[in-house]
Formats: structure tokens, sequence, C-alpha cells
């Protein structure tokens, strides 16, 4: 049976969400609430993800080509690097953005992209050596993603097996994502240079599970391993309306796109775990791994930009696939969020996407915000 808890109080005024300053110092903590509001970084352009870095800084790709940085609380205000072979008409631009598992010693970071050539779009994803002022060296590690103005994925996280996930939209062509010889609507899974791990599961390819619309989060459970995911439903003009999916990840699975979407089910294809309709945009996917905020340990996080809140899943310890309860934060009080990143700190960091052309942004958008304990 499905068990609603209660939700976690969290009033704030306009002037909460308009602040005149900055204000990493300040704090909305209201009565009896288990978390507080901490506004981190303000006046960024559409920020995609955030990482963290071993020491202390903060990188935020930015989807008009730059990367940003966060040092002692401040938003630098130099990229640290611009990619001048960005394309970023509408949904596509700078996107993912991850750390090799070893970055303490080789300083590697992954970023994708997308990119135009003799009129074809395509998400490249690139491998780089930060120096600590630039990007250096950088090294094709998947290219020729299909791609389109929209539907371009595409988020990147090295999993607890070291490998590099991806993730890809159908490009607006909902066929490739049944197709094994396109990377379009896929997971795709790749060793840190690129080539293809010898356990993947269809020999030579990268692909690691197909028939997605376009999923744009990954994360895996802190206890059991699992693999997690969101994703955009249809849209009206490639299906029904809603259907955004959160989705139980395993090896070599098709996830449906397009023979189904929402709640419908067919032999030999997965069904989601959870669906939603209508759409909430999800843009992301973290897992709460610390203890500091109490009751969120072990809980599933999204980002949603069209239904303008932070999601909150609480999954079965037993049974992977069933949700115990479920709660929307902030509904419609920041705007859009996007991403959804765990801190080294225990708190949780989220993005807004006001400018991203289909918000609404306040005066200090876009802004990365926290939660921490009261």
């Amino acid at each position: 049976m499905f068990r609603k808890l209660p939700a976690i109080p969290l009033i704030l005024s306009a002037a909460c969400l308009k602040m005149g300053s900055p204000s990493a110092s300040k704090a909305v903590a209201p009565a009896g609430a288990a978390y507080s509001l901490i506004e981190v970084a303000r006046g960024l352009e559409v920020p995609w993800s955030i990482v963290f870095v071993p020491d202390g800084r903060i990188f935020v790709t930015e989807r008009q080509g730059r990367l940003r940085v966060i040092t002692g609380g401040a938003l630098q205000p130099e990229p640290l690097f611009t990619f001048p072979d960005v394309e970023s008409g509408s949904e596509e631009g700078l996107m993912g953005l991850t750390l090799h598992p070893d970055f303490s010693s080789n300083h590697l970071l992954y970023v994708s992209y997308a990119t135009k050539a003799n009129g074809s779009m395509s998400v490249r994803v690139v491998r780089f050596r930060e120096t600590g002022t630039t990007l250096v060296d950088p090294v094709t590690i998947v290219d020729r993603i299909p791609a389109a103005r929209f539907h371009a994925g595409c988020r990147l996280k090295f999993g607890p097996d070291r490998k590099l996930y991806i993730t890809t939209g159908d490009a607006t062509e909902k066929d490739l994502a049944q197709k094994m010889d396109s990377l379009a609507g896929k997971i795709l899974r790749v060793n840190d240079d690129g080539s293809v791990p010898a356990d993947n599961p269809f020999p030579g390819s990268p692909i690691w599970t197909i028939g997605h619309r376009n999923p744009q989060g990954i994360a895996w459970h802190p206890t059991s391993g699992l693999l997690y995911s969101s994703e955009h439903g249809p849209s009206t003009f490639d299906g029904p309306a809603g259907g955004d999916e959160v989705n139980l990840i395993e090896k070599g699975k098709n996830y449906g796109w397009p023979i189904i979407h929402h709640r419908e089910t067919r032999q030999g294809l997965e069904s989601p775990v959870a669906e939603y309709t209508p759409a909430d945009a999800p843009g992301s996917a973290e897992f709460y791994r610390g203890a500091a905020i109490r009751g969120f340990q072990n809980h599933f996080f999204f980002g949603c930009l069209r239904g303008s809140h932070l999601h909150r899943i609480e999954f079965d310890s037993t049974q992977p696939n069933r949700i115990v309860s479920e709660e929307r934060l902030f509904d419609q009080k920041l705007g859009r969020i996007r991403d959804v990143a765990m801190g080294p700190d225990g708190a949780l960091y989220f993005s807004t996407s006001n400018r991203d052309g289909r918000g609404r942004p306040a005066e200090n958008d876009d802004r990365i915000f926290k939660l921490v304990p009261p």
C-alpha cells in the first residue's frame, strides 16, 4: 500500500525569493521544519550540472557554454572555461559534467555538449584535464550522438563500477530509441577512455539500455547500488501529453519508447516505477546519501522544470520498485528546478532554470540553493 508522509512545511516570503544581496549566510528555517534553505549563488544562466571538486570548489555548467566556479561561497566572475563550439539554440547546449573517480590525482573531467557541423547537430562527450585556471588536453570520448533543438539529453555520471554512464535523448525522432545502430534514446556505458566494457549487454556496443525518450537524470541507490533514472514523457507532437517517468534501470533492458508510454505495459518492455501526468519535466536525479537532514536518508530527488518543484521519493528498502511516499518541495515557490546534487557537506544542492526561455526569472535568477539542517 502507498503511504503518504506529511509534507515538511517551508514558508517562503517574497523577500526570501528575491533577496537584494548575496545571501550565502541567509537561511529560512520555519518552526518545525527538518531543513533550512540557503542561497549559494545567483546570477547564473541556465545552470545544468553541479559537481563538487575535492579541494572545495563547485563546478557548474551553464547551457550557453560556460564552466563556472564557486569558491569560498562566492561565484567567480569569470568562467574557468568557455566552450567555443557549443550549439545552444533551444534545449540543447553545454549539459552534463562529471569528474573522473580519480580526479584528485589526474584532474580529469568530462562534459557533454551539443555541436553543429555541416548543418547537422549532435552531442559530443569530451574529456579534459583541469589545471586550476583552465581546461586542456581535450579527448573525444563519444561523438555524433544524434541531437536536435529538443531531446538532446544529456546527463553524465560515473557509476559505482567506475564506468561512465551517458543518457541520450531521441532527438525528436522517436523511432531511433529502438534502433540498435543509433545512440539516440539510450543510456550508454563506457570505460573512462570511451572504449566499450567487455561486460556490456550488446557486444562491441556502448548501449546499456534502449527505449528512452529523453532521460536527464541517473542516480544509484546508496545501499542497494541499483540505478534509477528520470525521463521526460511525450509532448503532444509525439504522443499524449504527460507520461514523465522514474525507471529502475537494469542491464540490457528495453524501456519501451515509443512502443509504450505512460502506464502502458507490454511483454518484454519495462514500464516505469512512477509515472506523472500532467507533465513535471524531470531534469535530474540524485539520492540523499547523508544523515544530516532528518527524514531524507536514501530518498530519491529530482528537479522539475515544468512542474516547478523539487520532488522527493522514498523507495521501499526491500522492494526497489515500490514507492513508500512522495512529496513536492517548494511547489511553485522558486520556479523551474533542474539539477540536484549531493554535497560533501551533507547538504542537498539544486539549481533553478528560470532563464531557459520557458520560465519567469526573478531579478537574481538563475540561482543555486542548498538544503541544510535547521
